[in-house]
């Protein structure tokens, strides 16, 4: 490996290659459950070349390389579990090129999501994936990253109209052009988005981004039973509203919110709504959305028009995650996802539940669910080997419900290692077509081996 560093030096600077314990320590792990393990080393690239220099080192010695943007993934894509190099790309973080009459905007990797948005707002424009997180551009990407806004404005693989990338043998590529649409040849950007670092290095981003709307109103209202927030939500959809975040929160995550933001919201399945538009077009909305959802037994309906309601509504959706790690000190968050077609969700949620009070786990359920994404948040003892077990046994119940239904094992926190053993069942004969596309790009499997795929 001395061999590498010194090469690696040369290719960068001595300042920028490290292996100082406590770095290589921040790069063993994510946000995920799983055990961490540290890289060998870890580099700061500040440029495309930097980052092709380094990718034809690796290739000449064979070894691994793990881009890594914040460490803010779900499923174990940075950690380096065949050591190697982890590729840091927090210096890459200073292009914003603005084009404001075209609605695009070209990034760095390292830039971040909210980074990006307070470069947009004087131009009256914002970036629409909020996966709550303040991810890196280029770790959304590679993870195909979702978030709340996803049932308007879609998720990441929608906004993405270019990407430059670096391949396993150090080449560098664009995988499209600046306009809207084209039907020329094989579309390399979807490709790329979700491929986890696999397949290549993400080093400059084309996204589409949006006018802020003129008028946006938040709302939140409860029920008795989730199945009825479920098919409220179907109702709103299939009248043709426009929302452009609806999120489900069951009750046992309300108590937590209330517990920690000093809240007072009715403990109950709850939907935290949200409408964009004109003023006209949202008031249209709300008053249809009013007389739907007491139509469908919605209680407690609440409407937040004002900037700081909205904010502190979304906050406590946002923060949920850290209100129960704060909310039970000694154990760990295990969170996890699928999604299904809607039609099925209600049953999916249901089924979560049944199986989460059966195996006697502490968590609770929340989602997207404007587009049938739901989550899991378990907190677990990780030195408790038959918690870890059942927290094992629950994800894969809720994988198979979904698969069987139609759904994904995933809906937008991506395969990584956690979800890597239910690939070959939810695709079949296209994980083998998946596979050959890995070997034909990155023949060395030097690209994040151990995400998506064992070694092919």
């Amino acid at each position: 490996m001395l061999e590498v560093i010194e090469a690696l030096i040369q290719a960068t600077s001595k300042d920028r290659v490290t292996t100082n314990e406590t770095i290589l320590a921040q790069h063993s792990k994510d946000e995920a459950y799983l055990e961490p393990r540290n890289p060998d080393v870890v580099v700061f690239p500040e440029s495309r070349e930097e980052v092709s220099s380094i990718i034809k080192i690796a290739n000449e010695f064979q070894v691994p390389v793990v881009p890594f943007g914040l460490g803010t993934s779900l499923e174990g894509h940075v950690i380096p579990y065949h050591g190697g190099i982890s590729l840091d790309f927090s210096s890459m973080n200073k292009q914003i090129e603005v084009k404001p009459d075209d609605f695009l905007v070209t990034v760095d990797p390292g830039v971040t999501r909210s980074q990006l948005n307070k470069k947009l707002k004087p131009y009256g424009l914002f970036f629409s994936v909020d996966p709550g997180a303040d991810a890196t551009l280029g770790g959304m990407a590679a993870t195909n990253a979702s978030g709340t806004t996803a049932v308007k404005y879609g998720v990441m693989k929608d906004q993405v109209r270019s990407l430059e990338v670096v391949l396993p043998n150090g080449k560098i590529i664009q995988t499209g052009t600046h306009a809207a649409k084209s039907s020329s040849g094989y579309h390399l950007s979807s490709l790329f988005v979700g491929s986890e670092g696999t397949l290549g290095c993400i080093t400059k981003l084309t996204l589409q981004v949006y006018g802020i709307p003129e008028t946006i109103v938040a709302a939140r209202v409860s029920f008795k039973h989730l199945n009825q927030a479920v098919e409220a939500v179907i109702y709103l959809l299939s009248a043709g509203i426009e929302l452009a975040r609806v999120e489900l929160v069951d009750e046992v995550s309300i108590k937590q919110v209330n517990e920690s933001n000093d809240k007072n919201y009715k403990e109950a399945p709850t939907l935290f709504i949200e409408f964009h538009g004109n003023e006209a077009s949202v008031q249209h909305d709300i008053s249809f959305a009013e007389e739907m959802l007491a139509d469908a037994d919605g209680m407690n309906i609440e409407f937040e028009k004002d900037v700081k309601g909205r904010n502190e509504l979304w906050e406590a959706r946002h923060n949920l995650a850290y209100s129960f790690v704060h909310g039970h000190p000694g154990k760990k968050m295990m969170v996890t996802d699928v999604c299904l077609p809607i039609s099925q969700l209600a049953l999916g949620i249901q089924h979560a539940r049944e199986q989460m009070d059966a195996l006697s786990l502490d968590g609770a359920l929340l989602g997207h669910v404007g587009d049938g994404n739901f989550h899991a948040l378990l907190m677990i003892d990780p030195e408790n080997v038959e918690e870890k077990r059942k927290a094992d046994l629950f994800n894969e119940a809720i994988v198979h419900h979904a698969l069987q239904r139609g759904g994904t094992c995933t809906g937008e926190h991506g395969v990584g290692v956690g979800k890597m053993k239910y690939q070959q069942l939810e695709h079949g004969d296209s994980f083998e077509v998946m596979q050959q596309i890995k070997l034909a790009l990155d023949p060395n499997q030097i690209m994040n081996p151990g995400k998506i795929f064992d070694r092919v």
